[in-house]
Order: C-alpha cells, then structure tokens, then sequence
C-alpha cells in the first residue's frame, strides 16, 4: 500500500510518543521508507536511538546548517509525505501559527509551502483537544489541506490513531484519487442465520478481503459504505448487520445513492425457522432449510445500472472451472468483473484470486496480501467507472 513512499515522520512529546517505533515498523511493513525528525520533548519520551532502529535512518533533533528540514520536505525534498505522529496540542498550535522553534514544525512549515502533503494524528488529553483555540488551530490546518487520522476519545485523552488508521490516512495522502467522489458500498464477511437464541448457522469467511477493498477504495478517494457483522473500521461508514436478509436490505438501500457495489461477503445461502428457546441438547435434531435471496440479483432488480462486483469461491481448487462460474454469474447478472478464489483462503492473510472481466478478456490473476487485492479491485472498479463516465 505505501511501496516506494518516502515518509518523514515527525515526533512530538505526547506520551503517545511510546507507540512511534511501532507505528514505524508498520509503515515500512507496507512498504514505505521512513525517517524521523523528533522535538526535544519526545527526546524525553522515547529515545533516538530506538526511533532510528526501527527507521534504520539517522533520526534529526536539530535543524543545523545541513538545512535538515528542506532537505527532507522541501519542494525537491526526500519526503513524498509529512505525518506528524503524535501531534501535540503545542506543536499543532504553533503549525498553525507558523511557529518554527523544534525540528517538527519547522518541517511542517517547510512542507505546507511546498506542497508536501501533511498527514496529522492529534494526541493530548481531551480537554486540551476540546479547547477552542487547539480546535481553531486544527480547523486552520485542515483549511489549508492537512488531513487527520482522528484520535480515539477514551477514558479523558484524546488518544492517537491506531496504527491502521494512520497508514489509511498516509496511503489516502499519497495514492491518486482516481476513486474522487464516489460513493462505493462494500459488503464483507460472513451473515449468520439463528436457530435458537444461542446456536446459528453461519461460515469461515472472515470478512479480510472486504474491509481490504473498502480500505483500497477510501485511498482512492472514494467516500466508502461498508455492510458488515465485523469490526469497527476508521476507512468507511459502517452499517452493522448479521442475517442475510439484513445485510440484503442495508446493501440496497444503500445502493441508492452509490455510484457501485461490491458484494465480498459470503452471505449464508440458507435458512432456517428460527426458534425462541434453546434447543435442548441429547437428542438427534433435523432443520428445514430454505434458499436466502441472492443479493447480487436483489440490488440488480432495484438498480439496473449500477456497477456491480462479484465475488465467487470454489471448492474444487480447478482454476477452469472458477473462471466458468465466475462468467456465469456475471452474464446473469450483469457484472462489471468477478473476483473468483478458491474457498481455501478463508480467514488466511494472504490469497490468489482471478478477476473475471468481460467476455473474451483473459482472467487477471492477483497474488499475495489480502490488501493487494483489495488495491487492485478498486484499481479495476476505478477503471469501470472511468469507462462509464
């Protein structure tokens, strides 16, 4: 996701500080190379000399005469992006002000007037945070093209970003939007059917693909909806649902408003009567199972035109015949592509899929990490929605 990206990464004396080694070895986990410029309070937080084991980059604490702050993020600097992690109520304060006395804002500084994008992830104590001038100084950054990886509102700190949120937000900063002003609904994961108060019927599928594709689509630009019985995501709205049949209504409902749909979760493909008691164990037990509505032919029949992605798994490990059900499905219902995969793969952090395009293309085959499928799935809707432009 963030391959080839060069990141200055500007410390400040939070006690967030404490978490910067990790959230460097997770930037470079993603491809990115990262060198730190640090105030002399987060000196006193966390030392160089572990920031620089987890950049492998001599870290700055000092501007001198080697004009350290152009040469990072200036306009032919090293940096392709800034990101001030963690943000103090006093450095963001004094970036507003234009203030240059530590390392940090006098990167930020030199950065907003070159054009180096500036990725933020405040970190304070909630009332410093809720303190009309430090939400002045925020609202005259966002103004002048900053952008934020929010804090977390726990236990009276505004504390910083997961680490996740914070290399979304990094990938959004850098990454083309060719996505820009689209509304994409992604559905993701497994649905579950009830059988009694305890028991459901339910599947493997652990929903990784999906919030991948709806994280690829936020970098790109697109303003994401994503259908779920999963975790809370920084990247999309999410609307929490757990049968079939309400994943089914929240996706075409909000498929009135979308520019496309892609339907990556495995919806259960039955039902049963559901009972109000538990079930009493010991006993040999039969269920009646009927067929769920397909939702890919739901949001057809209610939006005729709109860009649908499907996503197809297998048991047969036969790459022929998944490409053969992925074309049947999209001729059905009229697919933009299909991302077949073989069933295997469920819950697995890395997978091979084959997208399935139109008729008399090629499958494309995408191999590795669960979000380098994503970023190609949303590279390829991208390209259906230019096309239909």
């Amino acid at each position: 996701m963030l391959q080839g990206v060069n990141v200055a990464l500007g410390v400040s004396g939070s006690i967030a500080a404490v978490k910067v080694v990790e959230l460097a070895h997770e930037l470079r986990r993603h491809g990115a190379a990262v060198r730190a410029v640090m105030t002399p309070a987060a000196t006193n937080i966390v030392g160089p000399w572990a920031v620089e084991f987890a950049t492998d980059a001599p870290v700055v604490t000092e501007i001198t005469g080697a004009v350290e702050h152009v040469e990072l993020c200036g306009r032919d600097g090293w940096a392709d992006v800034l990101l001030l992690a963690p943000a103090t109520a006093n450095t963001a304060g004094k970036i507003a002000a234009a203030v240059d006395d530590t390392p940090v804002t006098t990167c930020a500084t030199t950065a907003l007037g070159a054009d180096v994008p500036v990725v933020m992830a405040p970190a304070m104590h909630e009332p410093m945070y809720d303190h009309p001038g430090v939400a002045e100084a925020l609202d005259r950054l966002a103004a002048w093209g900053v952008t934020f990886a929010d804090p977390r509102i726990e236990e009276g700190k505004a504390k910083i970003a997961a680490e996740e949120a914070v290399v979304t937000e990094v990938a959004r900063a850098v990454t083309p939007d060719v996505l820009a002003g689209k509304r994409v609904v992604v559905t993701a994961g497994a649905t579950s059917e009830r059988i009694d108060p305890i028991r459901i019927l339910t599947n493997r599928a652990s929903g990784k693909t999906g919030r991948e594709v709806a994280r690829a689509c936020y970098v790109r630009g697109a303003d994401v909806t994503l259908v779920q019985d999963g975790p809370d995501v920084s990247y999309a709205d999410t609307i929490d649902v757990e049968t079939a049949d309400e994943m089914i209504e929240a996706a075409t409902a909000a498929a009135d408003t979308a520019d496309a749909l892609v339907s990556a979760a495995a919806i259960s493909d039955f039902t049963a009567d559901a009972v109000g008691e538990k079930i009493r164990s010991g006993s040999p037990l039969s269920l009646d199972l009927e067929p769920t509505p397909k939702l890919i032919d739901t949001v057809r029949e209610a939006h005729p035109g709109l860009p649908i992605v499907g996503f197809k798994a297998e048991t047969s490990g036969d790459d022929a015949a998944m490409v053969a059900e992925a074309e049947r499905i999209r001729d059905r219902v009229g697919l933009a592509f299909v991302v077949a995969n073989d069933a295997s793969v469920m819950g697995a952090d890395e997978s091979r899929v084959l997208l399935v395009g139109a008729d008399g293309t090629e499958p494309e085959e995408v191999v590795g990490p669960k979000h380098a499928v994503g970023g190609r799935v949303a590279d390829r809707l991208a390209a259906v929605l230019a096309a239909d432009a």
